[in-house]
């Protein structure tokens, strides 16, 4: 039965059990990372790929990016392994194994609604039509965990700048793709599918707003969001789509998955903001993947460039 409401299940139903009981593996992980440290195991050698995956996915020509953190990078290897992408699975260990063999070409993305060139490109004509930057970008999940990655990619305003869209348009609506015989986490109904997400057209053309196709030096991984995502570094994690196949520009406001199957948790701004608790947590701080201790969570985390989008609104309410 499709989610209508969160009131209308109880939390473990949304949150499956499993997920729960594997933060004891998480906090184990945890606890064999900083045992690494202590025995001077460096951070630069638990943030790098391996190199034969490097070899094999290199992207090459990436500019750096004034726009990154000089935060310390998450590692490669929890970044990979510990992710939210419940089109594979709602446990977060599973997905780097459910992708392994998930084909990311062909692959096409459909350009349409209000504006002057509608169009249907490959995904790599859609990489090529800007100079790839690595971005650090802090990425914060609505759970309570948080992760600094170099993202590569460019700013989303120039593949909008080349749609031309229309003076009507005032939202960008991302639709990801829907294919149950590769991704077995459709085929249950924890969500309903595709998964739609949305912004509106100031925050799709900010610069930080990343079309992202890359990340660690090399191609995006499948349970990262190969082979296309977005990268909305002041959002909660689930703003930022993965594996997208339409971007659509429309003059209403779009009815985003989550938004639609909980509306009293997740709004469709979801800005960070540590101000507003999630109905089943707080969100005063969060836990960087890989460390023990939590820090506080930052307003927009930490991207104050944005503040001046929402001025005059109420945060609480539009959250």
């Amino acid at each position: 039965m499709l989610i209508k409401n969160a009131n209308d299940i109880a939390s473990s139903e949304i949150t499956p059990k499993h997920l729960y009981l594997n933060r004891r593996k998480f906090m184990t992980g945890m606890a064999a990372a900083g045992a690494a440290i202590a025995v001077g195991v460096g951070l630069h050698n638990l943030a790098s790929p391996p190199a034969t995956v490097l070899a094999n996915a290199k992207i090459d020509g990436v500019q750096k990016s004034p726009f990154s953190t000089t935060e310390t990078i998450t590692p490669y290897k929890d970044v990979t392994n510990y992710n939210n992408y419940y089109e594979f699975s709602t446990d977060k260990y599973e997905p780097a194994g459910l992708a392994k063999n998930f084909k990311t070409r062909p692959w096409n993305i459909t350009i349409d609604g209000l504006v002057k060139k509608k169009q249907v490109l490959d995904v790599d004509t859609i990489i090529k039509m800007a100079a790839p930057e690595e971005r650090i970008y802090r990425h914060r999940c609505v759970e309570g965990w948080s992760i600094v990655v170099p993202w590569i990619g460019y700013s989303l305003s120039e593949l909008i700048k080349k749609a031309e869209p229309t003076s009507k348009a005032q939202f960008v609506e991302f639709t990801t793709i829907e294919d149950p015989k590769q991704m077995p986490g459709q085929r249950g109904n924890v969500l309903e599918w595709p998964y739609v997400e949305g912004l509106r057209m100031d925050e799709a053309t900010h610069p930080l707003t990343l079309l992202c196709f890359g990340m660690y030096g090399e191609v995006l991984p499948n349970q990262d969001g190969a082979p296309l995502r977005l990268v909305v570094p002041w959002k909660y994690g689930f703003k930022s789509a993965k594996a997208i196949v339409r971007i659509r520009f429309t003059d209403k406001q779009p009815l985003n998955t989550w938004a639609r199957s909980a509306p009293g948790e997740y709004g469709f701004y979801s800005n960070v903001n540590p101000h507003v608790d999630h109905p089943r947590w707080s969100q005063a701080k969060e836990r960087r993947l890989g460390e023990f201790l939590k820090r506080p969570t930052l307003m927009f985390n930490g991207y104050d460039q944005v503040a001046s989008l929402y001025s005059g609104m109420d945060l609480k309410k539009n959250f």
